[in-house]
C-alpha cells in the first residue's frame, strides 16, 4: 500500500482544514487507516484511527469533538476533517495503514504500522 498524504496549509485559530490520504491498492477496505502527527522537538503522536471493517474511530483526547477521520471506499481515501483548530494541532500530520485491526492502546503506537505517508504541514497561527 502506498499512501499519499495531502490538504495541508496555514490557517486560523479557529478555522478548518480537511487532509486526504489517498492509497493504492485492491483491499482498501482491510485495512485500518490512522493519522498521526508530530509538532516540531516532539514525538509522533496518534491523532485518530478508522479500524478495518468495523469501521469505529478511536481519538485522542486532544482532538475528541473537533476532528473526525472517516473513509471513501470507492475512492480509498481517508479524510481527517479538523474544525476549531489551536495552535496546538501545529504539526506534520501522516497517515498509517496496517491490514487488519488493533486494540486501542495498540493502535496508538507507530511501530504498529507498516506503511506511511509523506506527511502534510499544518500550520495553526493565533
Amino acid at each position: 500500500v502506498q499512501l499519499q498524504a495531502s490538504g495541508g496549509g496555514l490557517v486560523q485559530a479557529g478555522g478548518s482544514l480537511r487532509l486526504s490520504c489517498a492509497a493504492s491498492g485492491r483491499t482498501f477496505t482491510s485495512y485500518t487507516f490512522s493519522w498521526f502527527r508530530q509538532a516540531p522537538g516532539k514525538e509522533r503522536e496518534f491523532v485518530a484511527g478508522l479500524r478495518s471493517h468495523s469501521g469505529s474511530s478511536p481519538y485522542a483526547d486532544s482532538v475528541k469533538g473537533r476532528f473526525t477521520i472517516s473513509r471513501d471506499n470507492a475512492k480509498n481515501t481517508v479524510y481527517l476533517q479538523m474544525n476549531s483548530l489551536e495552535p496546538e494541532d501545529t504539526a506534520v500530520y501522516y497517515c498509517a495503514a496496517r491490514l487488519g485491526s488493533l486494540a486501542f492502546s495498540f493502535l496508538q503506537r507507530t511501530v504498529n504500522y507498516d506503511y506511511w505517508g509523506q506527511g502534510t504541514e499544518v500550520t495553526v497561527s493565533s
